[in-house]
C-alpha cells in the first residue's frame, strides 16, 4: 500500500536496471531491496558496501537534484561534527525506465535500527544519544540561521498543522488530553540563537550494536530551536532514562518542555497518516504520546 498520494514507485528490476546502466562498476554486484520504517526513500542495498536510494516524492527533477545535493553536503558536514559513523554520498544518478526522479547512492553502515522501545531503559545510549546532541551543538552555525522549513522555527507557526491532525486522529487516539497538551506547550518562547541541529532524531535514524549508537542516518542538518533534538527523548526512552538525558545535555524546564512539544508536533502527525500504510511508523507515533501524556515533569 503507497504510504503517500504523490508517491513515485520503483521495483526491484527497475532499480537494479538503474544502477547497473549508469555505474557499470557495480554491475556484478547483487541488487536487493530493503525494508524498513523509511518514508521518504525506496532503498536498495548494493553489495556490501553502498544503498542506492530512489526518493519517493518529489515534483520534478531539478528541486529534486538540489535537495540530494545539499544532503550530500549535510552528510560530509554531520561526518566531521559527530564521533558516530554516517553514510557518505559517492553518486547521482538520473531518471530512467519510467523513474522519473534523480537518486543517490550512498556508503553502506552497519548496525541494527534502534526502536521505540527496545532501549528504552538503556543508559548506555542515553549517554551516546547526549554525546551526539552536544555535538552538533558544539559546531558553529557558520551564520546560518534556521531555514524556514518543517520543524525548528516557532511552535506557533505549527497550529495548523496540529490542528488537522488532532481532527484526523479522532477515533484514533483520545484527542482532548493530547490537545490540552499542546495548548500547554505551544507558547512556550523560543531562543533567540539557533545550534546545529540532526533535525529528526527519531529511532528509525540510529544505528545501533550491543546497545550503542554506532551510526546516524538522514539528518536534515542546520540550524534550528535548541530544543528540536530532544525529540529525541520522548521517541526512544522511558523516564528514568530521559532525566539521564536532560541531566547530561543541561535542559532548562523550558527547553525541555520545548522538546517534548516538537515530539508532540511529530507525533500526532504519525498515527493516522501512517496507521495503514506504515505500521512502525504510527507505533512510534503512538508510544511517544503515550510517554508525552504520562509525563509527570510536563504538569
Amino acid at each position: 500500500m503507497r504510504m503517500h498520494a504523490d508517491q513515485h514507485d520503483i521495483d526491484l528490476d527497475t532499480a537494479r536496471r538503474l544502477i547497473v546502466g549508469q555505474f557499470p562498476q557495480w554491475a556484478r554486484l547483487p541488487v536487493r531491496q530493503v525494508m524498513g520504517a523509511g518514508t521518504v526513500n525506496a532503498m536498495f542495498r548494493v553489495g556490501e558496501e553502498f544503498s542506492a536510494r530512489f526518493p519517493l516524492q518529489g515534483a520534478d527533477s531539478s528541486s529534486t537534484l538540489a535537495a540530494l545535493q545539499a544532503e550530500g553536503a549535510g552528510l560530509r558536514e554531520l561526518a566531521a561534527y559527530i564521533p558516530f559513523a554516517t553514510p557518505q554520498q559517492v553518486a547521482l544518478g538520473a531518471p530512467g525506465y519510467g523513474y522519473p526522479l534523480p537518486w543517490s547512492v550512498q556508503t553502506w553502515v552497519p548496525g541494527e535500527v534502534a526502536t521505540p522501545t527496545g532501549l528504552a531503559a538503556s543508559l548506555e545510549l542515553a549517554e551516546d544519544v547526549a554525546e551526539l546532541i552536544s555535538a552538533l551543538r558544539a559546531q558553529p552555525t557558520g551564520g546560518r540561521s534556521f531555514s524556514g522549513n518543517g520543524r525548528g522555527g516557532h511552535l506557533s507557526d505549527h497550529v495548523a498543522w496540529v490542528e488537522h491532525c488532532l481532527a484526523q486522529s479522532e477515533g484514533l487516539l483520545d484527542t482532548a488530553p493530547l490537545r490540552a497538551l499542546w495548548a500547554e506547550l505551544v507558547e512556550l518562547p523560543r531562543p533567540g540563537v539557533d545550534v546545529m541541529s540532526h533535525s529528526d532524531l527519531t529511532p528509525f535514524n540510529l544505528l545501533v550494536r550491543g546497545g550503542r549508537l554506532v551510526g546516524v542516518l538522514d539528518p536534515g542538518l542546520g540550524p534550528a530551536d535548541p530544543a528540536l533534538d530532544l525529540v529525541a527523548a520522548w521517541h526512544l526512552f522511558d523516564a528514568p532514562v530521559r532525566e539521564v538525558l536532560r541531566e547530561r545535555l543541561g535542559s532548562s524546564d523550558v527547553e525541555w518542555a520545548r522538546g517534548a512539544a516538537w515530539a508532540l508536533q511529530q507525533a500526532l502527525g504519525l498515527v493516522w497518516y501512517y496507521q495503514d500504510t506504515n505500521p512502525p511508523m504510527a507505533a512510534l507515533g503512538r508510544s511517544t504520546l503515550a510517554r508525552l501524556l504520562e509525563a509527570t515533569e510536563l504538569r
